[in-house]
């Protein structure tokens, strides 16, 4: 990969086989790590997929541990 000037900031442009590997898109925001090993590209997951993961999750928590607005202003 070759670091490229843009504007005031550095690029890195990605291989087309990396970008079709993590279904990139423009757009996406991406993480780079670098632990002990390579350095490993990981897609962050899109607003749309975030809200498809919560609608999963609604409605599925006990009554007893719902929080109502009236419990949460008691003193």
């Amino acid at each position: 990969m070759q670091v490229a000037k843009w504007g005031n900031s550095l690029a890195v442009r990605l291989p087309a086989d990396l970008v079709r590997e993590l279904g990139l898109i423009e757009g996406d925001q991406i993480d780079l790590m670098k632990a002990d090993g390579p350095l490993t590209v990981r897609r962050l997951p899109r607003a749309d997929e975030v809200l498809a993961e919560l609608r999963h999750f609604r409605g599925t928590l006990p009554a007893a541990e719902r929080l109502s607005r009236s419990a949460v202003h008691e003193r």
